[in-house]
């Protein structure tokens, strides 16, 4: 199930909108063993509640529970760690109230592990035929490893070098343009096409990874700003909280042993 089917399942054509959550359900239902075996991305629906009324085997499992029941009917902050779930929560209430559409969102998760992963996130509102909200349906698909085979790959493993050994500053496209040897559009495409990012999101990542090695110190969360190249800590705080949904705080209380 890819970004452009699950646009297509919230949106569809005003004729064919159904009237309720539970009708769209009882269309959506078929799909569900086909949408189980996805082992890569975790897909549900939630109701207006932001209650999960649909999830694939995958999300069941990463939220550490055995069967699909048990997931059915709560929200996030049910079933994630308590300084995890409020966040997630709160984004499903930005998409159910102001029909706010996320694409490409790039999220650092936990895992049963507490080991972080990478996915790009995808949520809107499902509409019936009046263009009510009646829910939403969200994926999250984990980062796939680079594409080694592609013909950009050593230009853009030299960006992806320079960008960790700079990521402590601000890095212009000008810079990455330049060590590349190819336009600005040239470098969103191949960047989009072998790390499945763009530039700024590559940017983001590696800083982000920082913190979360640099959380897990005494280190103050100001000089952790500093040392992950934002000018400022609610610059920092800001960031950090948009791509993990808790602030560096709630982050390093939550992963501490």
């Amino acid at each position: 199930m890819t970004q452009n089917a699950l646009a297509m399942l919230c949106q569809g054509s005003d004729g064919n909108r159904p009237e309720t959550i539970e009708a769209l359900l009882a269309g959506v239902a078929p799909l569900l063993p086909m949408l189980d075996v996805i082992p890569n991305a975790t897909i549900f629906i939630k109701d207006v509640q932001a209650r999960y009324v649909m999830a694939n085997r995958t999300l069941v499992q990463r939220c550490n529970l055995k069967q699909l029941q048990s997931l059915l009917g709560k929200t996030s902050a049910e079933v994630f760690p308590a300084q995890f779930g409020p966040g997630y929560t709160e984004q499903d209430r930005q998409v159910l109230e102001q029909g706010r559409v996320l694409e490409d969102q790039l999220e650092l998760h936990l895992y049963g592990s507490r080991e972080p992963g990478w996915c790009l996130t995808h949520k809107r509102p499902l509409l019936n035929h009046k263009g009510d909200i009646i829910g939403l349906a969200g994926i999250s698909v984990d980062l796939q490893s680079a594409s080694d085979t592609h013909p950009a790959y050593q230009r853009l493993a030299a960006v992806d070098e320079y960008i960790r050994a700079h990521f402590n500053r601000r890095v212009t496209l000008a810079e990455l343009t330049r060590i590349a040897g190819i336009s600005v559009a040239q470098l969103e495409r191949y960047c989009q096409r072998v790390f499945h990012l763009t530039p700024r999101q590559m940017i983001q990542k590696v800083r982000l990874e920082h913190a979360h090695r640099l959380l897990h110190t005494d280190i103050p969360i100001t000089d952790v700003a500093l040392q992950c190249g934002y000018t400022d800590h609610s610059a920092f705080t800001r960031q950090f909280k948009a791509l993990t949904g808790f602030t560096p705080r709630q982050y390093r209380q939550a992963t501490a042993n």
